[in-house]
């Protein structure tokens, strides 16, 4: 599995992890075995948040890693309304706890809500003193929130932007994007299948001679286009152990620049607009 580092932190994490967005919808058995397999393939980078099932997720995720927390790079994320300097420290410790763990690897802000951002911040910054946490990140934050956090912070404390990223979804591309890459912020991509399932049409007819041309699936097209550029990373969804595996094989596909061309006329970025898409 591919690796690549996260600037504000100097760790290596999985270009292709694992998203757990509605998996305690899913059979408990199987979600675990499919987070357990990918962490065999390489995929230690899991991400789930107190926000995902009201903490049963996070449970869930408990579960998966027990024996095996060295190997996996975790983070989780604290909800607006939970995020007041005192609430985020709360918050912390029942993710902490929910997860059975002593650490989170990176704790993100959902995204942009009521309490001061200087405060949520701040209680970051305690977190990682603490030894609770080893860095700290943002979701579904745009460029604007993101400057404002990084006036806050300064430069190297941001870990990560997780922002909602697909081939019907670019438009991180043009200006959210490049500010992370500026200043050294890695952005994670979820839900990178989008949400309809996949494309059909002329752009799904380009998927898969690529996917063909390659020996790969169209999901695995998506995800080594999503994540071409260096500071790019993704978290797809499994409850499923084919799934997981279908994944991760993402992480050795090697797009051409013609294969790229292809996918970025099939799939146009789009007008800029304001603020990023949620979901």
């Amino acid at each position: 599995m591919q690796k690549r580092v996260w600037t504000a932190t100097g760790r290596e994490v999985s270009r292709i992890g694992q998203g757990t967005w509605h998996l305690e919808s899913d059979s408990a058995s199987a979600a675990i075995a499919a987070l357990q397999r990918g962490l065999e393939l390489g995929a230690t980078h899991i991400d789930t948040a107190e926000l995902y099932g009201s903490g049963k997720v996070e449970a869930l995720v408990g579960k998966a890693i027990a024996g095996k927390r060295e190997q996996v790079y975790l983070v989780s994320k604290v909800m607006p309304s939970n995020a007041s300097r005192q609430g985020t420290l709360k918050a912390c410790e029942r993710s902490l706890k929910a997860l059975g763990t002593d650490w989170l690897d990176c704790y993100l802000l959902h995204w942009p809500g009521s309490h001061p951002l200087a405060d949520t911040l701040e209680a970051f910054e305690r977190l990682r003193e603490q030894g609770k946490i080893r860095s700290w990140g943002v979701s579904n934050f745009d460029e604007d929130e993101l400057a404002e956090a990084l006036e806050l912070a300064g430069l190297g404390k941001i870990a990560c932007n997780q922002v909602l990223y697909n081939l019907e979804e670019r438009g991180i591309e043009h200006a959210v994007l490049p500010f992370c890459e500026r200043h050294g912020i890695a952005v994670v991509g979820y839900t990178p299948f989008g949400t309809r399932g996949l494309p059909g049409g002329k752009g799904g007819q380009v998927l898969s001679e690529i996917a063909a041309r390659h020996g790969a699936t169209p999901r695995q097209v998506i995800l080594a286009f999503l994540t071409r550029r260096p500071s790019s990373f993704a978290i797809p969804k499994s409850a499923s152990v084919k799934h997981t595996e279908e994944n991760a094989g993402a992480a050795s596909l090697v797009l051409s620049a013609a294969d790229e061309q292809a996918l970025e006329a099939a799939f146009p970025l789009g007008r800029r607009r304001a603020g990023v898409a949620m979901l």
